[in-house]
């Protein structure tokens, strides 16, 4: 499946031939920290079957595999793109929230499970909104 997708000021775009099947969530403690939320959805692509636009800037963490990661991300704007292996880059775990056709790739896998928010299955049943500033008691960014 072809797949495009950016930053959200569009500063570093892609293009990437991707198996939709491999999408996984990951619910480790370095994913919620990073992505700010309860879990990061990630879809790995081989880093030949990616193309990319503009100039994301890395660094390297350790993750808590023990794995070297570096992380890229936008720096204009913090937008995290992907992860990859920090010495040769093989793999781009590109983050799901900057594919545009993020849903049409649900995950298959969750990881890191043990990790996972015990709310995260209870969230069916709370109340919802069709937009965020639907709601005054609700600030979106």
């Amino acid at each position: 499946m072809k797949i495009t997708g950016q930053c959200h000021c569009g500063a570093i775009r892609f293009t990437a031939l991707a198996d939709p099947g491999k999408v996984f969530a990951c619910h480790c403690a370095d994913c919620q920290i990073i992505s700010g939320g309860p879990f990061r959805a990630v879809l790995p692509v081989p880093v030949e079957q990616v193309e990319l636009t503009g100039s994301p800037r890395h660094y390297v963490k350790v993750a808590a595999s023990g794995n070297r990661r570096a992380q890229a991300f936008c720096s204009d704007c913090g937008t995290q793109l992907f992860a990859t292996e920090a010495d040769t880059p093989r793999t781009l775990n590109i983050r799901l929230g900057c594919v545009n056709e993020r849903a049409d790739l649900p995950p298959r896998l969750q990881v890191w499970h043990d990790s996972a928010m015990p709310w995260l299955g209870e969230l069916a049943g709370v109340a919802a909104h069709g937009r965020g500033r639907d709601s005054p008691q609700v600030n979106a960014a």
